[in-house]
């Protein structure tokens, strides 16, 4: 029997209770019995990868808690005691909302019942409550509800609870954040973006002024900041709510021009021409030029065409002088005399954060560089490959994870980047990706996998995706449906129907695809996507491969 058809006997085999063991509340078998549902289960040729696979997903239930003796919601995990709008209530739980969806709902739902009546969101709600210190955000809350509501049945009462509260919050954010009426977004401290320690933010205190959110230090020196993080999230978040509005039935006119009027601000108060960077615009008109993960940010915020994208990875995200390390992305550009690698603490001062980590797919997807990605994912995956407690950070020279453990960002990132690299992924467009890519052995010549299998349920229809080196194999209800070259990713519609395909390798990757008793020979380069018309596969987009740079 060959390894693929091994891989698949053991997956279909599986018992995913057994392989999370013993639950450790009451509330953990309901949300394994969803996790069960989805279907979602992992099989790799090294049984240590597999181990790690399923011990993230039983870290994660550690992180699921109920609210108030209510319906769980997901905690940030480790020291961080309760779910936060940067990260727990948005991004993680976008992620989450393919495995656990009712949790997602329920975690991004909390945010709208604790909103004050002036409209601010909470920053973080723990077991003690809500908290209102800072505004803390970084991922469009809009964008992570709209994904949810598109993959998970359009509950239409969800929605528009959701664009109610986000609603009143982008009237506190204009009211009481844009003090110097540039129509930007201000931070008043550094907790306002979540960047601990980042030399961003030297000789910024941690809050706000009295510890209100609408209180500015007026002592500062540099203070208020026109923030392009925060701008570019109102940005996004704008255009999301223009959706969202559409989509119930309300006007989206004001929304667009809103959203307009904020990237105008962002290119004229926080843009560096010269340097093709953002930076925060302080009291005296000066950019605080220092070079973080804002950039990642900005970008994860939809801002700038194509072009404009590949200018950042050229000359940044790509580049081993900048944030390209062994272990992509540093939170600092690490030719700046200021980058700090150690990850041993809480630091955004130059160590890979997962919640950049997570962040990251959206900016590179939302522009077809698909390869470029895998050049994240790979190294990545090899570092946790390795990983027990699920740290916070890692070390971009070696790759070792750093503070704090049970970190929920980190977990989901492995659960996140092995559906991307050799999974089946369900998209908000409703396309499903099947990726035929293996994780690669990029530490010291240690195998990650030679072979995966993973499976998901679909609209109740049961897949299996088998990777080798050689060539990916769909299996739709037990029955073989797909065979496509490894280096490739098949993109179907929700019922399976193959939709186009696109490669996946810096290589041109030429085979065969085997589908409803065809067999198309097929040549596909980097990033190209082929189109499936009349029995061929036709080149739909081909826009070439964006190679490092390194000075």
């Amino acid at each position: 029997m060959s390894m693929g058809l091994q891989l698949l006997d053991r997956l279909r085999q599986t018992d995913t209770g057994a392989k999370v063991g013993a639950l450790k509340k009451e509330s953990d078998a309901a949300v394994l019995g969803e996790w069960k549902g989805s279907g979602v289960k992992f099989a790799s040729s090294s049984e240590d990868f597999e181990e790690v696979y399923y011990t993230a997903l039983r870290k994660l239930l550690d992180c699921i808690v109920p609210a108030g003796g209510e319906a769980p919601i997901l905690h940030e995990g480790g020291v961080y005691l309760g779910c936060w709008l940067e990260s727990t209530g948005t991004i993680n739980a976008e992620i989450l909302s393919r495995f656990i969806p009712s949790v997602s709902e329920a975690s991004f739902g909390l945010f709208a019942d604790y909103q004050r009546e002036d409209g601010l969101m909470p920053y973080k709600i723990t077991g003690s409550g809500p908290s209102y210190r800072q505004i803390q955000m970084v991922t469009p809350l809009a964008r992570s509800v709209w994904n949810h509501y598109l993959l998970n049945g359009r509950n239409r009462e969800f929605l528009s609870k959701m664009y109610g509260a986000m609603q009143r919050f982008d009237g506190w954010l204009a009211a009481w954040r844009n003090t110097r009426g540039t129509g930007g977004v201000e931070a008043f401290c550094t907790f306002d973006t979540g960047h601990d320690l980042s030399p961003r933010f030297w000789h910024v205190p941690d809050t706000p002024h009295l510890g209100d959110p609408r209180e500015c230090w007026p002592d500062s020196p540099v203070l208020p900041f026109v923030a392009p993080d925060l701008t570019a999230n109102a940005a996004c978040q704008r255009h999301y709510l223009a959706r969202i509005a559409q989509e119930l039935g309300d006007t989206t006119q004001a929304w667009k021009a809103r959203a307009e009027e904020s990237e105008r601000s962002l290119l004229r108060h926080c843009y560096h021409e010269e340097d093709g960077f953002f930076y925060d615009l302080d009291r005296s008109g000066q950019q605080v030029r220092v070079q973080s993960d804002v950039l990642l940010r900005v970008l994860a915020c939809e801002i700038g065409d194509r072009a404009f994208f590949d200018e950042a990875l050229r000359r940044y995200l790509l580049n081993t002088r900048k944030f390209f390390a062994k272990y992509p992305f540093t939170s600092v550009a690490m030719d700046d005399p200021r980058f700090d690698p150690f990850s041993s603490y809480n630091t955004w001062a130059g160590a890979v954060n997962f919640l950049s980590l997570i962040r990251a797919p959206h900016a590179f997807e939302h522009h077809g560089r698909h390869v470029e990605l895998t050049w994240v994912l790979q190294p990545i995956l090899s570092a946790m490959s390795r990983m027990r407690r699920f740290g916070q950070c890692l070390s971009p020279w070696t790759g070792e994870e750093g503070y704090t453990e049970s970190y929920s960002p980190a977990i989901l990132c492995l659960l996140d980047y092995v559906e991307r690299l050799c999974g089946i992924l369900p998209m908000p467009g409703g396309e499903l990706w099947f990726t035929g890519l293996v994780p690669y052995a990029m530490d010291h010549g240690r195998e990650v996998a030679e072979a995966t299998a993973y499976s998901r349920i679909v609209d109740g229809v049961t897949y299996e995706l088998v990777n080798t080196r050689e060539e990916a194999v769909l299996y739709r209800d037990g029955e073989e449906h797909l065979r496509f070259p490894a280096g490739t990713r098949a993109v179907t519609d929700r019922s399976g129907n193959l939709q186009s395909l696109v490669g996946m390798s810096v290589r041109t990757v030429q085979g065969s695809v085997i589908y409803r008793g065809s067999e198309i020979g097929v040549t596909v380069k980097g990033n190209e996507q082929l189109q499936l018309a009349g029995g061929r596969l036709v080149t739909l987009l081909d826009i070439g491969v964006v190679v490092p740079a390194y000075a």
